[in-house]
């Protein structure tokens, strides 16, 4: 495993990565490697839409490359749990621009 992308700590935990094409996908972190590719298990993606709650689509068990990610970070579970998506209203993220 690479040592240096400071995502050993978060091995088991659930994150939230944002993709360079606006996705949010939250799951438990399980593994990654040299190139930053990540494996979430238990996933789903976060859809934010201005006219509905926010939807979640599972995706179970899921890779995302290196390439694509944006931003990972840790969730704090207990806050999220409190979260009420349903009445949660937000633009979508637009893609990254380069």
């Amino acid at each position: 495993m690479a040592t240096d992308t400071g995502l050993e700590s978060l091995v088991d935990q659930t994150i939230s990565v944002i993709t360079n094409d606006g996705r949010n996908i939250v799951g438990v972190l399980r593994g990654f490697d040299q190139a930053t590719n990540l494996i979430l298990d238990e996933s789903h993606e976060r859809v934010y839409s201005t006219k509905a709650g926010v939807e979640q689509v599972v995706l179970g068990l899921h890779i995302i490359r290196g390439d694509n990610i944006g931003v990972v970070g840790e969730l704090d579970e207990e806050l999220d749990s409190n979260l009420d998506l349903s009445s949660l209203r937000a633009h979508p993220l637009k893609a990254v621009q380069h």
